[in-house]
């Protein structure tokens, strides 16, 4: 099989980040790159980077892919793709060095995160297919933010902290349309709190600090109003709420007793939490996007610590490996699905080596060196309560 700009998959659904892993790389390796597959033609599209690697992190309904490229000692920069994952460009930044992008919506307002010259990063807003970035500010009292969820009438949710050591706490926030007024969304009793999504009736979920010191997922009502405490999948442990569709259904992750992660979804309006379930053989799940078809995408996990991305049918129904439906270069892994719009269109992230065989993968091949960098978690670029929401690695 020739590597080209877009390839049949067998079933369904899938994008991927190739990226170098699994050990020490002695041979040309696959840089990060995204893909971006179309459900109704069955087709791959490589996407660009400005970069060496990329990370896809959202994409809205038209096929705009956002997300972060890489350089060695350049750190990342932000970036947008046209229509169905064609084309990709620079977001830019407010004067400082970096940029990170985390979510777009229908009009292709990107959020995210970048720095500006002489000051803390903070989160920004773009105007329409990523054109012109404004800062959000923060809180009052705080002096950092981070952008994560962002709804069509470009309400905007994150997180807003201050400088100190130890971290102070954060502090979920909510925007009105087009970014303009910030305000807090508050907590469930505790002296933290983190957004994550919105959905179109401003509807927010994140996890916040309960009164007695529990991290819980929770939803809010229109507009951000009344958060709730989502509970768990069993026990009093930790749930963290990742996203929501326009039913309210949620998706995310609640811990056991014993420390793992299972990915649940809930019914409309975040009742009735169940568990997703892991894929055969595995200790894990954590869930990262829904739509609202209530189809869901996330990772599971081995008891090695091992990832495959998967997907589900409607509702959280028949989760499914994505390795399983895609022809892939030979030791290629789909570790997360990152993302996935009304269309079926979803983006993946991949760790694995690709080895040149005569005239197979040169085309994607050609020009790499070596590459020493790991996809980031999902888990590891999301916001801990207790650490400072800016470029989290």
């Amino acid at each position: 099989m020739i590597i080209k700009e877009c390839f049949k998959v067998r079933h369904c659904i899938l994008a991927a980040v190739f990226v170098t892993g699994l050990g020490p790389v002695t041979h040309a390796a696959a840089q990060q790159r995204s893909f971006l597959v179309d459900l109704n033609t069955r087709t791959v599209t490589l996407l660009g980077t400005i970069g060496e690697r990329a990370i896809a992190s959202g994409i809205n309904d038209a096929g705009q892919v956002v997300g972060s490229s890489f350089t060695s000692g350049e750190g990342s920069h932000g970036f947008i793709t046209g229509p169905n994952g064609v084309g990709i460009r620079d977001l830019g930044s407010l004067g400082g060095v970096f940029s990170e992008a985390n979510g777009i919506n229908n009009a292709g307002q990107a959020i995210g995160q970048t720095d500006e010259a002489g000051r803390p990063a903070g989160a920004f807003i773009t105007g329409p297919n990523g054109v012109g970035m404004t800062a959000l500010g923060a809180l009052n009292g705080d002096t950092q933010s981070s952008a994560w969820g962002i709804n069509n009438s470009g309400q905007v949710v994150g997180i807003s902290v201050s400088d100190g050591n130890p971290a102070p706490p954060a502090h979920a926030f909510i925007t009105g349309p087009n970014g303009v007024g910030m305000r807090p969304l508050g907590t469930l009793g505790g002296g933290s709190s983190g957004a994550q999504d919105i959905n179109d009736t401003g509807q927010v979920v994140g996890d916040s600090v309960t009164a007695e010191g529990r991290h819980r997922a929770f939803i809010t009502g229109p507009n951000g109003v009344e958060m709730r405490d989502l509970g768990t999948l069993a026990g009093d442990y930790r749930s963290d709420a990742w996203a929501i569709n326009n039913a309210g259904q949620v998706v995310g992750r609640s811990l056991t007793a014993a420390g793992l992660s299972h990915a649940f979804i809930t019914g409309p309006d975040g009742l009735g939490m169940r568990a997703l379930g892991t894929l055969d053989g595995d200790v894990s799940s954590s869930a990262w996007d829904i739509n609202d078809a209530g189809q869901v995408v996330g990772t599971s996990v081995t008891a090695e610590g091992h990832q495959r991305a998967f997907f589900t049918g409607s509702n959280g129904t028949d989760l499914t490996d994505l390795n399983s439906l895609v022809e892939l270069p030979q030791g290629v892994i789909l570790t997360e699905a990152m993302g996935i719009n009304n269309y079926g269109q979803v983006v993946a992230v991949g760790v694995g080596i690709l080895v040149p065989e005569p005239e197979t993968y040169a085309m994607l091949l050609a020009g790499l060196g070596m590459v020493g960098f790991m996809a980031r978690n999902r888990n590891q670029r999301r916001l801990s309560l207790a650490q400072t929401p800016i470029r989290p690695k």
